[in-house]
């Protein structure tokens, strides 16, 4: 049995990773300031510790006192409007929070490290899909802090032997999703269309991204904890793009329902197109993903009817 010390745990993608964690028969001990995550979402088996990642102390004693064979380290701030708001903030959950999770596995000896990082980092690319040597030119702080704390990540494998992987994750959708989450279109369109609400979309509709299931995220955060040949960066996507428009035809479709969207001004900061090859990982770790938008979609939207 290892031990993995999962922030975030009581999140969205956090706490379907603990789930499938304990699965495996892996003790879990989950760290989560439960700004957003909620508590609810942590299964009675993991082991909860409420605390914040810039709490450095707290981090460090948590660390050492559970000595983890592996972090798994996906707290952090996760949206663009936020990160136009409070780039302060932004960047000391993102990349100061980060460098404490580094700084407590390198004093506690933990030999494995995942973080999540997002298709954020790479701003507008000309050419599609998405790899992971593209241009990296972020739209906002919040991008800006993902790749400045994926440089600590891979300087802290150069200097101490850390085996670390940076997830660089497209839209991920599923159920327990909430809005406060950067893809939390997917969780607005459905409380929209099951509450008989117009829905409002930003922008023309026209814009696209990558979604990926969030059960596929999960086992692809643990293939790259567990297999030795994923090191560095990588892309977790579907490899496909979907527009807005397209997105919200399909859970009309799900839903029963045929609404009429109000447009309005798109997002600052906002991409325009994005999707990304998931490439490199399965190349390292045999990952694809499995569940198929239609069925991703038809299986959240199941989740919040029975909400």
């Amino acid at each position: 049995m290892q031990t993995i010390f999962v922030t975030g745990g009581a999140g969205f993608i956090g706490s379907h990773v603990v789930e499938r964690l304990l699965s495996r028969g892996d003790r879990v001990v989950v760290y989560d300031s439960l700004t957003t995550g909620t508590a609810g979402n942590i299964p009675p088996e993991a082991l909860f510790i409420k605390g914040d990642i810039r709490d450095k102390e707290l981090v460090e004693q948590s660390v050492a006192r559970h000595q983890p064979d592996g972090i798994i380290h996906l707290a952090a701030q996760s949206k663009v409007g936020p990160s136009l708001e409070k780039p302060e903030e932004d960047l000391s959950i993102n990349i100061l929070g980060t460098v404490h999770m580094l700084e407590a596995a390198r004093k506690t000896g933990v030999s494995r490290f995942v973080s999540a990082s997002s298709a954020a980092v790479y701003g507008d690319v000309d050419r599609l899909p998405i790899m992971e040597v593209s241009p990296k030119e972020p739209l906002s702080p919040y991008g800006t802090s993902k790749l400045g704390a994926e440089q600590y990540i891979q300087s802290y494998a150069r200097l101490y032997s850390i085996r670390t992987a940076a997830l660089r994750f497209a839209n991920v959708y599923g159920p327990r999703q909430t809005v406060d989450t950067e893809a939390g279109v997917i969780t607005i369109f459905c409380e929209a269309l099951l509450a008989g609400r117009q829905v409002y979309i930003q922008g023309d509709g026209g814009q696209t991204r990558d979604f990926v299931y969030v059960k596929d995220v999960a086992e692809a955060v643990i293939e790259a904890l567990n297999k030795e040949t994923v090191r560095g960066v990588y892309n977790v996507s579907s490899e496909t793009q979907t527009s807005i428009n397209e997105l919200l035809q399909q859970l009309s479709r799900a839903a029963g329902k045929d609404p009429e969207p109000d447009h309005g001004d798109p997002r600052p900061g906002d991409i325009r197109h994005s999707f990304l090859s998931y490439q490199r990982l399965h190349e390292a770790a045999g990952w694809s993903p499995k569940v198929s938008l239609a069925e991703g979609l038809k299986r959240t939207m199941e989740y919040y009817q029975q909400k």
